[in-house]
C-alpha cells in the first residue's frame, strides 16, 4: 500500500514555521506605533508643563518619567483600564510600556486620564526597568490632580522614590474599590 499524505516531522515544521511567521507579524518592527506613542508623549508633557508649571522642576530632578498619555478607565462593579506610554530618561525614550489596572468594589462609570511617574531615584528608575512587570503601591507620592493648583518640591516629595502626576480627567466614574496596577515593556 503507498502512503499519500505528508510525514509527521513535515506536518510538525510547517506548523512550528506558521507559529513564527505569526509571532512575527505582530512585533513591530517597521511599524509607527512607536512614533505615534511618543507624539502623544510630546503632548502630554507640554500640556502637563502649560497646566503645572512646577512639574517641569520635577522632570528636570528625575532619573527617568514614565508618560502614559491616555489611559481608559470603567467599571461596574468590576472594572479595568489600560494605556500605552514610553518611558524616559534624559529626554529620550528609551522603552514602551503600557499599563493595566484592575479594580473590584463599588463603582460605576468611565473616564480617561493621563498619569505621568516621575522616578526620583536611581534604584527606583533601576527596580522599575528590571522588574518584569511592575505593580504601582504605596510608595508612590501623588503630587497633581485636577483639583490642585500645582506641586511644589518639598520634604515630602524631594524624599520619595516615585511621584506621580495624574492629570486631564474626562467623563465620570465614582466608587471605593481595591485595585492593582501593572506596568510591562511592549514593542508598540
Amino acid at each position: 500500500m503507498k502512503r499519500s499524505g505528508i510525514s509527521r516531522r513535515l506536518f510538525a515544521f510547517g506548523a512550528l514555521s506558521g507559529v513564527v511567521i505569526t509571532a512575527a507579524c505582530g512585533n513591530g518592527i517597521g511599524s509607527t506605533g512607536g512614533a505615534q506613542i511618543d507624539a502623544r508623549v510630546d503632548a502630554t508633557l507640554q500640556q502637563m508643563y502649560a497646566s503645572y508649571p512646577n512639574t517641569r522642576n520635577l522632570a528636570d530632578k528625575a532619573n527617568g518619567i514614565l508618560v502614559m498619555p491616555v489611559v481608559t478607565e470603567a467599571g461596574l462593579g468590576f472594572g479595568g483600564a489600560y494605556g500605552q506610554g514610553a518611558l524616559r530618561v534624559n529626554g529620550v525614550t528609551v522603552d514602551y510600556y503600557s499599563t493595566t489596572k484592575i479594580t473590584g468594589g463599588l463603582q460605576i462609570g468611565a473616564q480617561q486620564y493621563a498619569h505621568v511617574l516621575f522616578f526620583m531615584t536611581e534604584d527606583a528608575l533601576a527596580g522599575f526597568r528590571r522588574s518584569s512587570g511592575w505593580a504601582a503601591g504605596g510608595d508612590i507620592e501623588y503630587v497633581v490632580s485636577d483639583q490642585g493648583d500645582g506641586v511644589s518640591a518639598n520634604t515630602t516629595t524631594a524624599l520619595a522614590p516615585v511621584i506621580a502626576a495624574v492629570f486631564g480627567r474626562a467623563g465620570l466614574r465614582i466608587g471605593a474599590t481595591l485595585q492593582g496596577t501593572k506596568y510591562t515593556r511592549i514593542i508598540p
